[in-house]
């Protein structure tokens, strides 16, 4: 098989640790890949003075896939988060978090088996904001039919491939009648040509308590951006953090895969952060370039760890390095 070529950003914080461990892990298990490392974040801002390189652009235009580590986010200041802004400029319309129960891992639900969709490139992310008056801030939330077609396609086509049963669109449309209005309208209009697939709808804050109660209930989760980044957060809890969560930002032609917890900058540095969540989103990055077997006994060499229960960072309740935890997967394999 001809290696892939893979743009790969370590991010900042516990990034560097984490995503040499899980490119170690890929190599190992057998991934054919050739990466190409470029600097985002912080750390390019401190190279070069550009959060946001040419360089990287044009890594991931030119090779349409990227694993990335978590990069650094200023709140209330400083530059636009390159989260938003890479999923903006290469159109990565859909959000994609699956999230399902590990035995191994001791939490409050068992059987947990959903997948996240959350349009990614509208609503309160648009970035249109201004200030009225002296402390009087105004916020555009931005939908449009365009977006909330793709989007709810995107949802249906994944629950025929996964072989999916119900898909839930999560809403506030009582009060936003015509933005949540008209993205429940466009999701009904696609739900049409899939009669095979229940749809039903939720109203967000309803969801959240539902999710908490009876997680076991939800299959495919529809969402609008900013209900979507939250209720993602809540649903990686449910089977033990974002530690384990993958993630992945999908376009026409770009794919990037990342980590969707945060650089963690208490502990970067110290080789305590947990490589997981980066090695599950690798593990779908695989998948997505046609990668199978490796795909297969990582995420087999996973399983084993997490049974075994003996080899685990901090945040599951254990003692061991991101080394540690690579090197012992990497035997598992």
């Amino acid at each position: 098989m001809k290696p892939a070529r893979v743009t790969l950003i370590p991010g900042d914080g516990i990034g560097p640790e984490i995503t040499h461990a899980t490119t170690f892990m890929l190599e190992r298990a057998g991934a054919a890949i050739v990466w190409d490392e470029q600097l985002g974040g912080k750390a390019a801002l401190d190279a070069c003075g550009n959060p946001m390189p040419d360089a990287l652009l044009a890594s991931i235009k030119k090779n349409r896939v990227a694993l990335k580590g978590p990069l650094e986010t200023s709140v209330g200041h400083g530059y636009r988060s390159i989260n938003v802004t890479l999923r903006k400029f290469f159109d990565l319309y859909a959000n994609l978090r699956p999230v399902r129960s590990l035995a191994g891992v001791k939490t409050a639900f068992s059987g947990v088996d959903l997948i996240v969709v959350r349009e990614n490139t509208e609503d309160g992310y648009s970035g249109i904001e201004h200030q009225v008056a002296p402390g009087v801030v105004e916020s555009v939330k931005v939908i449009t039919a365009r977006a909330s077609r793709r989007i709810a396609k995107f949802a249906f086509e994944l629950a025929v491939r996964e072989k999916r049963k119900t898909i839930t669109a999560i809403h506030k449309a009582n009060i936003m009648k015509l933005s949540d209005g008209l993205f429940l309208d466009c999701a009904r209009q696609i739900a049409k040509g899939y009669p095979k697939i229940k749809y039903r709808e939720l109203i967000v804050d309803n969801a959240c308590m539902q999710l908490v109660l009876r997680p076991q209930d939800f299959d495919v989760l529809l969402l609008e951006n900013l209900y979507g980044d939250i209720v993602s957060d809540l649903c990686a809890g449910l089977v033990g953090g974002l530690g384990l969560v993958p993630g992945a930002n999908l376009g026409v032609r770009v794919a990037i895969f990342e980590a969707v917890h945060g650089t963690a900058p208490d502990i970067a540095g110290k080789n305590r952060a947990n490589p997981l969540a980066l090695l599950f989103s690798g593990i779908m990055m695989l998948r997505h370039l046609g990668q199978d077997r490796p795909a297969a006994r990582l995420e087999r060499a996973v399983e084993r760890l997490l049974a075994e229960g003996k080899v685990l960072t901090s945040d599951l309740g254990g003692r061991a390095t991101t080394t540690q935890v690579a090197e012992r997967i990497v035997a598992l394999l």
